[in-house]
């Protein structure tokens, strides 16, 4: 993985560096999300070695934190390697996609994971009430969740497996452990090279590898712009990345936006996922002539394994286009995003920047998400919030559950 950063902030000093590692270090040592890279795994393991092999289908019962990362590798990984179940998300409380998405599993031939930290995450209660009315059969599911949890307690009533999440890991931050290693683990993701993948990224970063001055230059032009270019865009060019856009913006917009700890001031940055070529013929127009206000970093692949070229053939009325004949639509697909980024380029004032991945594997998507992770941290502590909590989610929760209770 690479990062090119394409501006440049000259009031950057280097005390301001130093003072971010120093809080970044002591925040290490309680917020556990850092430490996943260099978990020992053999558990994860062992239990996926033990699993049924009849069982076709791995459905996994969460929302947000508990589901959008592993989806994000699984989407990532699913065109290119072989894998030996199929993960299936039941995320909305739509009762089209509920009913639409059982009538496309065999329950016989499928393995249910209920993800919830507290045990108590309405969406994920009620789509697996509405399972367990149908299939009370204990070894169906295996539970994921807090020790000491209501959701524990209930597992264990009905004699179900249970796993448990790591002590100081939020669910957003959640995907590199059991959360997400599991049901990835139980398809047949290489969940070593993905742990691999991330701890390149901790290992340079936290012992002066090149990506902890990117890391660092980064978080701190945001935070120090973030009134002038409080939008940030991801402009993924591979479908292969959607997923991995929905889940960064949960990342960024849950982690950022919030009260600051030390003041009454309201702050965030807001996260915008975009997909290349398709988005260049909508949203490219809003960043290439409207208000200054965002940033746009560029996810690329260097590597495509399938080689497809545009046959060379030439069609009526339509010559002109024979200069497209016998490109590679890999070559194609990178020039598109290489136009795009020096068109910008020309634009003086938009803030670019450039993420290069080798491939479509494991270790690249795993050195994706902890950077950022990462990212994300750095940037939350120069704005001075609390990453890790969620109240403003947490307030939509008790009204809910309010309404519920005055049915």
């Amino acid at each position: 993985m690479e990062n090119r950063l394409f501006f440049r902030d000259e009031k950057r000093l280097f005390e301001d560096k130093k003072r971010l590692i120093s809080k970044i270090d002591k925040e290490r040592t309680h917020i556990g999300y850092y430490n996943l890279p260099q978990q020992n795994i053999d558990s994860i393991l062992e239990l996926t070695d033990a699993y049924d092999e009849s069982i076709e289908t791995i459905v996994v019962l969460g929302i947000g934190g508990s589901s959008l990362g592993a989806k994000a590798i699984y989407e990532f990984l699913k065109p290119m390697a072989q894998l030996k179940r199929e993960l299936v998300f039941f995320e909305s409380t739509d009762p089209l996609n509920i009913m639409n998405q059982l009538n496309h599993i065999d329950m016989k031939k499928t393995h249910f994971l209920v993800i919830s930290k507290s045990g108590g995450t309405v969406e994920t209660l009620s789509i697996f009430k509405y399972i367990f009315a149908s299939n009370q059969n204990s070894e169906s599911y295996t539970f994921i969740t807090d020790r000491g949890s209501n959701l524990e307690k209930f597992a264990k009533d009905i004699d179900a497996k249970v796993l448990y999440l790591p002590d100081n890991v939020g669910g957003r931050f959640s995907v590199l452990s059991v959360v997400g290693l599991f049901p990835l683990a139980l398809c047949g993701v290489d969940i070593k090279a993905l742990l691999k993948g991330a701890d390149e990224i901790c290992d340079s970063f936290f012992n002066d590898g090149k990506f902890k001055n990117v890391l660092l230059e980064k978080a701190l032009f945001y935070a120090k712009n973030q009134r002038r270019y409080n939008i940030n865009c991801i402009f993924a060019y591979s479908e292969t990345l959607e997923y991995f856009t929905q889940w960064y913006v949960q990342l960024w917009g849950e982690s950022l936006g919030k009260k600051q700890r030390h003041s009454s001031f309201n702050v965030g940055l807001t996260p915008i996922g975009l997909i290349g070529p398709k988005d260049q013929h909508s949203f490219l127009q809003l960043i290439m002539e409207g208000t200054r206000d965002k940033s746009v970093t560029f996810i690329k692949l260097q590597e495509f394994e399938h080689k497809l070229y545009i046959p060379d053939i030439s069609l009526k009325h339509l010559e002109s286009l024979d200069i497209l004949n016998g490109i590679s639509f890999h070559d194609l697909l990178t020039m598109q995003c290489d136009s795009v980024i020096e068109a910008l380029k020309n634009e003086k004032d938009v803030p670019l920047d450039e993420i290069r991945l080798p491939r479509v594997d494991a270790n690249s998507i795993g050195a994706l998400i902890y950077y950022y992770e990462l990212l994300t941290s750095l940037v939350g502590e120069l704005l001075d919030v609390n990453t890790y909590n969620q109240p403003g989610v947490e307030a939509g929760k008790i009204i809910l559950k309010e309404k519920l209770e005055n049915l």
